[in-house]
């Protein structure tokens, strides 16, 4: 018996050559795979003065993950579309007493403004508030935008946490737009150089339980010699507040407490 199924071995083998070497043959008449050149070689960083010593400290004040809890704010059922942003806002000031500074502070001039909130809307600092799931916990964040003097934006974001308030993102900038797109908070600044804006996307991080500038670029904003047209420059805003921008498919829509507006042009610093 192993003679007998030696030798089927072996004439299965020759049979599989043989018909291995007729599919190859088959397929060398057709599409056969050619050759697109060398690859480049891969080059890894080099890390340039190696002997420097580390920086001690952030350059600058950015606002990023800075978080407070809002006193006197409760959300019981988890919903922040029933809270009044003015409310909001004045609460947030009481949030960090002993800070001298911060992203998080207002000017005297906007805290006195809010006295006008109530008899004059036109006049309230703080905008319209928008509502989106920034987190991915399945609650609605509130989105609040306070005008400051110079033409200057603080945006706010407050997160319902334990049958209260927590304040997950705050920063200013002179503005030029300010979007929502997925679960990030994108932010348009004017840059120093002509033709160039920055963008910032500010993104929720589960380890910081804070909103973090994720994506931080500067982009062209009008095209090389002979690739088009220079794009119309955005009009200086208005005196009249405009109407919130109708929100996304399945989003809430914004409860127009304060002057509405979900983005503000200013011209270049």
């Amino acid at each position: 018996m192993r003679p007998q199924y030696r030798t089927g071995r072996r004439t299965a083998a020759a049979f599989a050559a043989v018909t291995g070497a007729a599919l190859l043959a088959g397929c060398g008449t057709g599409g056969e795979l050619r050759s697109a050149g060398r690859a480049p070689a891969a080059i890894g960083p080099a890390r340039l003065w190696p002997e420097l010593p580390p920086a001690s400290a952030a350059p600058y004040d950015y606002g990023e993950g800075e978080t407070a809890r809002i006193p006197g704010i409760t959300v019981p059922d988890g919903d922040v579309h029933g809270l009044d942003p003015v409310a909001v806002v004045r609460a947030g000031l009481n949030a960090r007493p002993d800070r001298s500074s911060g992203t998080a502070a207002l000017p005297a001039e906007t805290v006195r403004r809010l006295d006008d909130c109530p008899d004059a809307p036109a006049s309230c600092p703080v905008l319209a508030p928008y509502y989106r799931d920034l987190t991915g916990d399945g609650r609605d964040e509130m989105v609040l935008g306070i005008r400051l003097p110079g033409r200057q934006l603080s945006v706010h974001v407050y997160m319902p946490e334990a049958g209260g308030l927590t304040r997950i993102m705050s920063t200013s900038d002179a503005v030029i737009s300010v979007e929502l797109a997925g679960r990030d908070l994108i932010m348009r600044a004017p840059s120093a150089i002509t033709g160039y804006q920055y963008r910032t996307a500010w993104s929720w991080d589960d380890q910081q339980r804070a909103m973090l500038p994720t994506q931080d670029e500067i982009l062209r904003t009008t095209p090389r010699a002979g690739q088009g047209r220079r794009p119309t420059p955005s009009p200086r805003p208005s005196a009249r507040p405009a109407s919130p921008a109708s929100p996304a498919p399945g989003t809430s829509a914004p409860t127009p407490t304060a002057a509405p507006s979900a983005a503000v042009s200013a011209e270049r610093r």
